[in-house]
């Protein structure tokens, strides 16, 4: 789908972009804070840096390739559908960043092609092949969602299964976006 990398950037901007959100000042973009969230889950180090020292991420979008965004988005998507709808809520929040990233009238067909034929956990999983990317793909499947359905919160935990991202960086990732 053309425009990957700016739909990912405004579908995380229109998540966390409130008062007092994870991003509350979004001059990074979403790719680079799904790379540093990814980065931080793996890294103890960086994870446990004053705050201060944390957003001074050492990642720019650029470092993400148009695979690994069209990864993210996948993800996003399978997160977002976890509880088998989208309401009023999420639709207005997926119109907005459709808008704010520009796509045309193809992008967005192909956008709504991935909602209505979203991808599984095991589709998702298999084109991870290391421990930063399996991160990665779950900093932004948790960064589409605020978990508060069971199905959502199975979909995390089976997607973090088949990723094999390791419980603490599962918590390092939850510390920072559910903060």
């Amino acid at each position: 789908m053309a425009d990957t990398r700016q739909l990912v950037d405004a579908l995380v901007r229109s998540r966390r972009s409130g008062p007092g959100g994870l991003v509350a000042s979004v001059a990074l973009g979403g790719l680079a804070l799904i790379a540093g969230l990814g980065y931080r889950a793996l890294n103890r180090q960086e994870a446990e840096a004053p705050p201060a020292e944390a957003a001074r991420q050492p990642f720019e979008a650029g470092e993400v390739s148009d695979d690994e965004a069209s990864l993210f988005l996948r993800a996003m998507v399978a997160a977002t559908l976890a509880d088998g709808m989208i309401d009023a809520q999420e639709r207005a929040r997926l119109d907005a960043a459709l808008a704010e990233a520009g796509l045309d009238e193809t992008g967005r067909r192909g956008f709504e092609d991935l909602l209505r034929d979203p991808p599984d956990i095991d589709e998702i999983a298999d084109r991870v092949s290391d421990p930063e990317t399996a991160a990665r793909v779950y900093a932004a499947a948790r960064l589409a969602i605020d978990p508060d359905t069971v199905q959502e919160r199975d979909f995390l935990n089976r997607l973090a299964a088949a990723l094999d991202v390791e419980p603490d960086a599962i918590a390092r990732v939850e510390a920072e976006v559910g903060a």
